[in-house]
């Protein structure tokens, strides 16, 4: 499986973005789809997570402003992120894994968001 994200980019607080991530390969295998994060000096962190026909996990962190979604005939999983804070900047990576509990086992190349004060 291989994921492309995109949609990243510089924007204000308080502004918004929208990431999205396309899976291709062995799209089968990509029974959860979510989104990863990690700052500068930070270790990577889970944003958020949709499974495939069902439900969503979210960060306490982002809960409330972010939102994540798929469509599975485009094999695409999204993250509309509203109200956005500097503690938002981050390189968001869209990741995938085949079943209902393991590692997330396929990562994209990552997207820079910034979010300026």
């Amino acid at each position: 499986v291989q994921l492309q994200a995109s949609g990243g980019g510089l924007v204000q607080a308080g502004g918004s973005l929208r990431l999205s991530c396309v899976a291709s390969g062995r799209t089968s295998s990509t029974y959860y789809m979510g989104w990863f994060r990690q700052a500068p000096g930070k270790e990577r962190e889970f944003v958020a997570t949709s499974r495939s026909g069902g439900n969503t996990y979210y960060a306490d962190s982002v809960k409330g402003r972010f939102t994540i979604s798929r469509d599975n005939a485009k094999s695409s999983v999204y993250l509309q992120m509203s109200s956005l804070k500097p503690e938002d900047t981050a390189v968001y990576y869209c990741a995938a894994r085949p079943g209902l509990t393991g590692p997330y086992t396929y990562w994209g190349q990552g997207t820079q968001v910034t979010v300026s004060s």
